[in-house]
């Protein structure tokens, strides 16, 4: 298929200046050509969170579009459990259930449900996946089978434009300055579960983008503990400030579920947070992430 032709098929449709767009005219379940798998890159690398309509994918498929671009990441410690036909956790011998967990036979999988028992849900606070590890993730893309009749919209925010919004002084400051990020907010039942302590990274304050060279702010609420190279009262002040400018709704889209849609974000340039206000109802879906690299800074 010509490039012409794959143009005139797959729309892009901006939902604001900075960040978001809604794709049309593909089907997520098939195997992906050359010309298909750069026009969504491409959309991808432009818009930093990318939306689709009304994709029905069995974990495989899932699976197979997430590895078109890179390598898959299995989360650590989620606990593997069964699946009720109506998208509903089997407990097993857990008291409780879980608001994430692995799929048997598809550690890749991670399943994200909430309903009238869950005390929280994943992704709740401003953040960006797994910030934490070494290599955080390059993408996540999460497709939601069941949603509230109201709420549970998930907020996006470009780290792009967060980083652009700051005087000059102030980008000359944090250039080269890094963050510790830990994984404490998993809690012990991690630890129980992958045998092994929190995850700990210390990564740029900023960092560039490995494709479009665009600088990002690389701090979030969820992971990021510390700034390395100040007292401790000056990071605190620092980063509370960063917290609240990356948060500010200008630099934002927000996305509207629908049983079916898929979301797909660039976890390098983009936080998100997933808002709990549609208890007691249920919330049901599957997420596959990407492998990504170190982050670096280049001045």
């Amino acid at each position: 298929m010509s490039n012409s032709n794959v143009a005139d098929r797959v729309g892009v449709d901006k939902i604001t200046t900075y960040i978001g767009a809604e794709i049309s005219g593909v089907d997520l379940s098939k195997p992906l050509d050359d010309p298909t798998f750069q026009a969504i890159h491409n959309a991808l690398m432009d818009n930093l969170v990318i939306f689709f309509r009304d994709q029905v994918m069995a974990p495989e498929q899932q699976k197979a579009f997430g590895r078109r671009f890179g390598e898959l990441h299995i989360h650590p410690g989620a606990p593997i459990l069964h699946e009720e036909e109506e998208g509903r956790p089997r407990l097993g011998e857990l008291t409780h259930i879980p608001y994430a967990y692995g799929i048997e036979g598809h550690p890749e999988v991670l399943a994200i449900y909430a309903d009238e028992n869950s005390k929280r849900i994943a992704g709740e606070e401003w953040h960006s996946d797994v910030s934490c590890e070494a290599e955080p993730p390059m993408g996540s893309i999460l497709r939601l089978t069941q949603v509230p009749p109201s709420g549970g919209d998930t907020l996006f925010s470009s780290m792009y434009a967060a980083y652009d919004a700051l005087s000059e002084r102030m980008k000359d400051f944090l250039g080269g300055l890094t963050a510790s990020h830990d994984g404490a907010t998993y809690g012990k039942n991690f630890e129980n579960r992958a045998g092994k302590t929190h995850p700990h990274a210390e990564h740029p304050l900023v960092r560039t983008h490995p494709v479009t060279g665009r600088k990002a702010l690389f701090v979030n609420r969820t992971f990021t503990t510390r700034i390395v190279e100040l007292n401790n009262a000056e990071s605190d002040a620092l980063l509370q400030m960063l917290f609240r400018h990356c948060e500010n709704p200008v630099f934002q889209c927000r996305f509207r579920w629908r049983p079916n849609s898929v979301a797909f974000w660039d976890n390098r340039c983009a936080m998100h947070n997933a808002m709990w206000d549609y208890y007691p109802n249920r919330r049901h879906g599957y997420r596959v992430t990407i492998q990504g690299d170190r982050p670096f800074y280049r001045a």
